[in-house]
């Protein structure tokens, strides 16, 4: 099964804080059969820890160690918010990117991602397309290349 999926992927989305854009981003991996609905609250809870924030807009909030027997299967969720959302001060994200991973996964997925949106144009790129075939081509390109 495909590590993201129209199932997903929302383009065009608002939130009103990193939280809400977190549990946006970790229903769409509930939906998408990728997390049991516990797992959403480990997003929040990582969040509270550390920030997952990378850069260049894009953030990629996911569960924490304890979180992982909620893992139904691997999959990535994309949130898409064009106007932004604050995410550390002074910084926006407009991609959000919730993951879900086993432990044996976990760290392949994190690396592969960074990948594939460290550069800042494709980043923004993905963050304007009203295409949502472009991001499950680019993000799942980048997953289907470690397996």
């Amino acid at each position: 099964m495909a590590i993201v999926s129209s199932d997903t992927v929302r383009l065009g989305a608002t939130a009103s804080s990193k939280q809400d854009a977190i549990r946006q981003a970790g229903e769409l991996l509930r939906h998408g059969g990728c997390v049991q609905p516990n797992y959403v609250q480990g997003m929040l809870n990582r969040e509270m820890t550390m920030s997952t924030y990378l850069g260049n807009g894009v953030a990629i909030p996911h569960g924490q160690h304890e979180n992982l027997g909620e893992v139904i299967r691997t999959g990535i969720s994309v949130l898409q918010i064009p106007a932004g959302v604050e995410w550390e001060e002074g910084e926006k994200a407009y991609l959000v990117i919730g993951i879900a991973a086993n432990a044996d996964e976990h760290v392949g997925v994190l690396a592969n991602l960074a990948e594939v949106i460290e550069d800042e144009d494709a980043a923004a790129e993905l963050a304007r397309t009203s295409d949502p075939a472009l991001i499950i081509e680019r993000l799942g390109r980048a997953r289907e290349a470690e397996v």
